[in-house]
């Protein structure tokens, strides 16, 4: 079975709006239900996980009802930052899937992945026991040590920009947060920089520059952009 892990346990706070982000209405949706349709619609994913804030469980059910999100199968708490929210939810599908099942942990606000991504996580996690969407660097990188001025550039065919999702065996993921644990690594940024941090390889799957992660308010206003050009789409 191939199951999605929706992270929304985050309060948003760089967002500086009064409700979190993931919750935030955008053309008469909330961001967190763009990203379960991506899920709900696609053939291979047969269940749906959220790690939900405390205190919008309740909403979540009522959206997902609203919107016929029917694969929404588990609301789980969150942590007090993201490796405890993930750690919580791969811990609970550990007791109603198979080891060897898939997961593919994902980001609420990355509402623009595709059914493209989405695929080729599952092929390449398949293929390799895990799989991280990642796109190229396009940028000149250069490394600062004063946050104000620079005399070292870093080659950019080197760097890999990852985004969610990130796929894994649930018996590989679950290990590895118990052994992280043992190590006293207890606030990873991500599943990827755990999965090296703890000496694991890590493979890649394909990403995207629209499967873009919603943080500030000109992220939304891109957002909102994109939807309008999908929708141009549609209407061909």
């Amino acid at each position: 079975m191939n199951i999605a892990l929706i992270i929304a346990g985050g309060s948003g706070q760089r967002m500086h709006q009064n409700i979190p982000k993931q919750f935030l209405s955008v053309e008469e949706r909330p961001v967190i239900i763009y990203t379960l349709e991506a899920f709900q619609k696609h053939s291979d994913i047969d269940a749906i996980a959220v790690v939900c804030i405390d205190g919008w469980e309740t909403v979540l059910q009522a959206y997902a009802a609203q919107f016929n999100i029917t694969k929404l199968k588990h609301i789980i708490p969150g942590g007090k930052n993201g490796q405890d929210s993930i750690r919580n939810g791969v811990y609970e599908l550990e007791k109603h899937y198979s080891p060897d099942d898939i997961v593919l942990i994902h980001d609420a606000i990355r509402p623009m992945v595709s059914q493209e991504i989405i695929s080729d996580c599952i092929v390449q996690t398949k293929k390799n026991g895990c799989a991280i969407a990642v796109i190229p660097c396009a940028e000149a990188m250069v490394v600062t040590d004063d946050e104000e001025t620079s005399t070292e550039c870093y080659p950019r065919d080197r760097l890999k920009r990852t985004q969610t999702p990130q796929g894994f065996k649930i018996g590989k993921i679950c290990d590895l947060h118990r052994r992280a644990l043992e190590a006293g690594i207890t606030n990873s940024v991500a599943s990827v920089t755990l999965m090296i941090e703890m000496g694991e390889r890590v493979y890649f799957s394909s990403g995207s520059e629209k499967n873009m992660k919603l943080t500030t308010i000109e992220d939304i206003d891109i957002f909102k952009a994109l939807l309008h050009v999908q929708r141009s789409d549609w209407m061909k």
